[in-house]
């Protein structure tokens, strides 16, 4: 079984070419990059507002909704969770202090 943002990431690549009526994924690439930033931003938002909420359970579905829009914009930038898991991989080890550091 292969893992569900992995299912959910090739979804949303077949969505890319569809026509804007035809699904919100293909509705969000019709509107272009702005449009899926400024909902990636709103669901950032609403997740920190979930977070700061006296029940946990409630971060989950916004978290979702936040996954699923960073992998729009991601495959709107013609890039992926593959791309994602390489820079993972190469921060590993690596002290998050000396990493900000090397961005300059």
């Amino acid at each position: 079984m292969t893992d569900p943002l992995d299912r959910l990431e090739a979804t949303i690549q077949a969505r890319r070419a569809a026509p804007a009526d035809a699904s919100y994924t293909a509705q969000l690439f019709a509107r272009g990059r702005p449009r899926i930033a400024q909902k990636l931003g709103e669901e950032a938002v609403e997740t920190v507002i979930a977070a700061m909420g006296d029940d946990p359970a409630k971060i989950v579905p916004e978290a979702a909704d936040l996954l699923y829009h960073l992998l729009v914009l991601l495959a709107d930038a013609d890039l992926s969770l593959a791309d994602v898991r390489a820079e993972l991989s190469r921060r590993e080890g690596v002290s998050g202090l000396e990493e900000k550091a090397s961005r300059g």
